[in-house]
C-alpha cells in the first residue's frame, strides 16, 4: 500500500505554497545550469510546472515529509 498522497494546489494557501516552493529550490544539490536564477525565478518556474501538471506535490504519510515529483513518476509512486 502506498504511503504517498498527492496534494492538490488548491488545498494550499498562497503563503504555504510559496514557502514550499522556496524551500524546495533552496535545497542542497539543486542545479539550474550555467545561468544563475533568483529564488523568485526558481520558485516561479516550479509554480508553472505545477500548474501545467508537469510535477506534483507528494506527501509521505509515514515519514510526514513532502517532495515534488515528475508527472511521469507520479502514478508509479501512488500505486506502490
Amino acid at each position: 500500500m502506498s504511503s504517498y498522497v498527492q496534494v492538490p494546489l488548491n488545498r494550499l494557501s498562497e503563503d504555504v505554497l510559496q514557502a514550499l516552493l522556496e524551500e524546495f529550490v533552496s535545497r542542497d544539490g539543486t542545479d539550474y545550469g550555467a545561468v544563475e536564477l533568483t529564488l523568485e525565478q526558481k520558485a516561479g518556474n516550479l509554480r508553472r510546472q505545477l500548474e501545467r501538471e508537469e510535477v506534483a506535490i507528494l506527501f509521505d504519510t509515514e515519514s510526514e515529509q513532502w517532495d515534488l515529483v515528475a508527472a511521469d513518476q507520479l502514478q508509479a509512486l501512488l500505486q506502490d
